[in-house]
């Protein structure tokens, strides 16, 4: 019997306020679409889920009982949140689904932004982002966070969520190879048409356009977190539009971090509280994770990365 012919099909929309990218290798062009409307259907499931911008969301609903009493939510719910929960112990605060609560009129990010705030007005901007205080109750499906004015989001975790969740659906239809790309927090499986596993570039942080470098994966994630698309440049000096939950500061000395390992959740989660953490501590925390791998550049383009990595520049 002579071999099936496989085509390769690909689609780019806006999901989640974001540019999501489908490509699978399928017997046929209708397969290959039919499977990628029903990835495209899950993801809209989860924004409908999990989105701060959309009224009816079960987020929105915690939101805006925060300090006042626990809201019932889906399983799934709970289960991202006690997540998300745990990569907040491991990265010590670093990552923190209570960073809702921020005060977005310290931070335009733009070329009108000269002055940081001072350190105490900052410091009172994250006064209720910690973790700690998001009450799960899994038995009863309920959450509730302890104080009035906490907000919980998943901008750090909800692409990588998605991503993962359309791969599922897209394995269950028979897709055996594919890409689902996030707005850059990618997940790969299986092989290209032509047999070869899937090249992704690590974009230039001082060229976008460019990649920096690129790995060939197959059955992995990769997710950048980068200052590239928005900062600041004060007195000289580049801040990225990522706040520390710690300061209410805007991180500074790392251009980019690219995590690699086998869930684009994890890697969505992961790669901004290593930006937080600095190339040392940040290196010294992926080190420690079993099949987990990072690429740090930090301000001055240098390139850092985790013991169990090969990188072609």
């Amino acid at each position: 019997m002579g071999v099936l012919a496989q085509v390769s099909c690909s689609r780019v929309v806006k999901l989640m306020g974001n540019r999501f990218g489908f490509t699978v290798i399928s017997e046929n062009n209708q397969t290959g679409d039919f499977a990628i409307d029903a990835a495209i259907e899950e993801v809209k499931r989860i924004e409908a889920l999990f989105s701060t911008f959309r009224e009816s969301s079960q987020v929105n609903e915690i939101n805006l009982f925060a300090g006042l009493r626990s809201v019932k939510v889906v399983p799934e719910v709970v289960q991202l949140i006690q997540r998300s929960l745990k990569i907040s112990e491991l990265t010590q605060g670093a990552f923190d689904i209570t960073y809702g609560s921020i005060d977005k009129s310290l931070w335009n990010f733009d070329v009108n932004m000269t002055t940081l705030p001072d350190n105490e007005t900052a410091l009172q901007s994250v006064g209720l982002i910690n973790y700690k205080n998001v009450i799960v109750d899994s038995a009863n499906s309920t959450i509730m966070l302890r104080h009035k004015g906490m907000r919980i989001g998943f901008g750090g975790i909800g692409k990588g969520y998605a991503a993962d969740r359309a791969k599922k659906v897209l394995l269950s239809l028979g897709i055996k190879s594919g890409i689902v790309n996030a707005a850059g927090d990618l997940i790969t499986w299986g092989l290209q048409l032509n047999g070869k596993p899937w090249t992704i570039g690590i974009a230039d942080p001082n060229q976008q356009k460019r990649a920096f470098s690129s790995f060939n994966i197959s059955n992995l994630s990769v997710a950048t977190s980068g200052n590239y698309e928005k900062y600041a440049i004060i007195d000289g000096k580049k801040y990225s539009h990522t706040i520390d939950p710690k300061t209410g500061l805007p991180v500074c000395g790392v251009k980019s971090v690219s995590i690699l390992c086998s869930s684009a959740e994890l890697a969505d989660a992961l790669a901004t509280p290593v930006m937080v953490m600095g190339v040392k501590v940040g290196l010294n925390l992926i080190n420690q994770i079993k099949h987990v791998a990072c690429m740090i550049i930090d301000d001055d383009n240098n390139v850092f990365t985790s013991h169990n990595i090969n990188i072609k520049h």
